[in-house]
C-alpha cells in the first residue's frame, strides 16, 4: 500500500467518513475539539490574520478531533497535501506523537511554517518540599530514585519526557527506574502534590502559575533559554548546569505538497501576525511567551526535537 493510501484508509478510520471541505477562501484547521490549545491557536491567529488584511474574509476554523492530531495529519496528507489555503495548528504535543509512530506519517509528510509562541515548561515541588534548587532534586533522584515520584502527563507524554531529560542530563543512568504517576494534567497533578502524594510536578507554567504566585509551590526552575519575565527570579535549567529547554511551542504546518511561493507567503503572513501587538497581548493573556522560529530553523529546530523525543521514549520502552 502506497503512502497516500495509507493517509487515506487512516482517515477514513478515524473519521468515518469523508471529510466535507467548506466552500472558503482560507482554512485552519485545529485537530482537536473546541477550547484547546490548537482551538485557540487556529481562532486567535485565524482572527488576526483577518484583521490585519492578510487574508480575504474570515478564516474558518475547522475542528477535527481524533487520535491527538493523527486526523488532521491524515486528512491532510491525502487530501489537502497541496490546498494553499490551508494551514493546520499544531505544538510539541504532535511532534512527541510522531517521534512515538503514533501519527500516520513524519515530519516529511508536512510542510512547518512557524511557531509563534510557547508555554515554558517547568520543575516543581511543594512549598513544604526540602529540595530548595534542582541540584537538591536530582542529587536525591540519584541517591533514593525510589522515594522520588514525579508527575504529569500520562507515561511518554511531553512533560513525562521534559521530566526525563531533566534526569538525563543532571546525570542520573537509569532513568527507566525512575517513578512516575500520571494525571489528567498539570493542576491535578499539583494538587496531589501539596496534599502529600508525590514529590515533584512537571508541566506548563500556565498550570502552575496560579499555584506560585499563591506561595503553594516552589518552582525550581523554568526550561527556557531565558528567565521568565513573570517570574524573573525563578533560574532556568541550563543557568544550573542542566542543558534542557522544554517549550511546549504554538505553531502551524500546511500540505507537503504546497509551493515554496505559497509557504513563504504563509511564512509572511505569520510574522506580521507574530509582530503584532494583538498577537503579544493574545498570546500574554493565554499564559503563552511570544516566540518566532520559522521556516528551515523552525524545520531543523523540530527535527532535533523528534530525535531527542525519540531516544527517550525509546530508553523507557515507549518505542523500540
Amino acid at each position: 500500500m502506497t503512502k497516500q493510501k495509507t493517509f487515506r484508509a487512516v482517515a477514513a478510520i478515524l473519521i468515518g467518513s469523508a471529510v466535507a471541505v467548506p466552500a472558503h477562501a482560507t482554512e485552519c484547521i485545529a485537530p482537536s475539539n473546541p477550547g484547546g490549545g490548537w482551538d485557540f491557536t487556529c481562532r486567535s491567529v485565524g482572527k488576526l490574520l483577518t484583521q490585519l488584511g492578510k487574508v480575504s474574509g474570515n478564516v474558518q476554523v475547522t475542528n477535527m478531533p481524533g487520535g491527538v492530531g493523527a486526523v488532521g495529519f491524515a486528512h491532510v496528507a491525502a487530501d489537502r497535501s497541496d490546498d494553499a489555503e490551508l494551514i493546520v495548528a499544531t505544538s510539541t504535543v504532535a511532534v512527541t506523537q510522531i517521534a512515538q509512530g503514533k501519527y500516520p506519517g513524519g515530519l516529511e509528510d508536512a510542510r512547518f511554517l512557524a511557531m509563534l509562541g510557547a508555554d515554558v515548561g517547568v520543575i516543581a515541588v511543594d512549598a513544604d518540599s526540602p529540595y530548595r534548587t534542582l541540584a537538591d532534586l536530582t542529587a536525591a533522584i540519584k541517591d533514593t530514585p525510589d522515594q522520588v515520584i514525579g508527575a504529569g502527563d500520562g507515561a511518554g507524554s511531553w512533560d513525562h519526557i521534559r521530566y526525563l531529560l531533566v534526569a538525563k542530563e543532571s546525570g542520573v543512568e537509569n532513568i527507566t527506574g525512575l517513578r512516575w504517576v500520571q494525571f489528567d494534567g498539570g493542576t491535578e497533578a499539583i494538587t496531589q502534590m501539596m496534599g502529600g502524594q508525590i514529590t515533584v510536578v512537571s508541566t506548563d507554567l500556565g498550570e502552575a502559575s496560579g499555584f506560585a504566585e499563591s506561595g503553594d509551590i516552589r518552582l525550581l526552575a523554568v526550561l527556557s533559554d531565558e528567565p521568565v519575565p513573570a517570574f524573573p527570579d525563578i533560574p532556568t535549567a541550563v543557568s544550573q548546569g542542566v542543558d534542557v529547554t522544554g517549550y511546549n511551542w504554538r505553531g502551524f504546518y500546511t500540505g507537503k505538497n504546497v509551493s515554496d511561493a505559497d509557504y513563504d507567503a504563509w511564512l509572511s503572513r505569520l510574522e506580521t501576525v507574530y509582530n503584532s501587538d494583538e498577537w503579544k497581548a493574545a498570546a500574554t493573556n493565554a499564559g503563552l511567551i511570544p516566540n518566532w522560529i520559522a521556516g528551515a530553523d523552525f524545520q531543523a529546530y523540530l527535527a532535533d526535537q523528534e530525535a531527542e523525543i525519540a531516544d527517550i521514549s525509546r530508553a523507557i520502552g515507549i518505542i523500540k
